[in-house]
């Protein structure tokens, strides 16, 4: 055991990748924590991610699409987003994503914070965004997005404590909206 690391960081003597996919990089890194310990620890890498909570003129309803996740079979409601291409600003791919998945762009789009959904084992940075003063620019061209419908703000406390909202994204924007909304909901 090495000697206690009074700093509190915890130190990566190296690291090796294990599997990598576009989708995902899992890794083993070689790490010493602040107690003197010193083993291998499990690193996930997944590609950061963007979303945009749209709300309509007079702000009393957003756009959510109820949609099935096999991953988890979960069913749930959750905002148009996706992952950023390479190179691609978040606040880009926030507005891509709306028009894809909802055929409406918004020509406001506020950055409102960026979290990391499971910081300790897994990187995957989401940015999350505010959309206001939107117009319909098309149809929807990505169709396997759930269907979006236009929820009363006044139903969101209701469906994040029935656990109709389980997706972290949507979960962060809705209750960051709550919290820091000037209506007070």
């Amino acid at each position: 055991m090495e000697q206690p690391n009074k700093s509190g960081e915890w130190l990566v003597h190296g690291e090796r990748t294990i599997y990598e996919s576009e989708w995902v990089r899992l890794g083993l890194a070689d790490i010493t924590v602040p107690s003197g310990e010193r083993f291998e620890h499990h690193k996930v890498w997944l590609p950061p991610a963007a979303m945009i909570l749209v709300l309509n003129e007079d702000e009393s309803h957003v756009l959510l699409s109820y949609r099935h996740r096999f991953v988890s079979n979960v069913w749930n409601y959750e905002l148009p987003g996706g992952l950023l291409n390479e190179d691609e600003p978040a606040a880009e791919t926030a507005a891509r994503e709306l028009e894809e998945e909802t055929g409406y762009r918004a020509r406001s789009v506020e950055h409102l914070v960026t979290f990391e959904p499971m910081i300790g084992t897994v990187t995957n940075p989401h940015h999350v965004y505010l959309g206001r003063d939107i117009e319909t620019v098309g149809d929807v061209s990505e169709l396997d997005e759930g269907k979006f419908h236009w929820v009363p703000v006044s139903e969101l406390r209701n469906l994040v404590s029935s656990g109709q909202i389980v997706n972290s994204g949507t979960l962060v924007a809705v209750l960051h909206y709550l919290a820091f909304s000037s209506g007070g909901y």
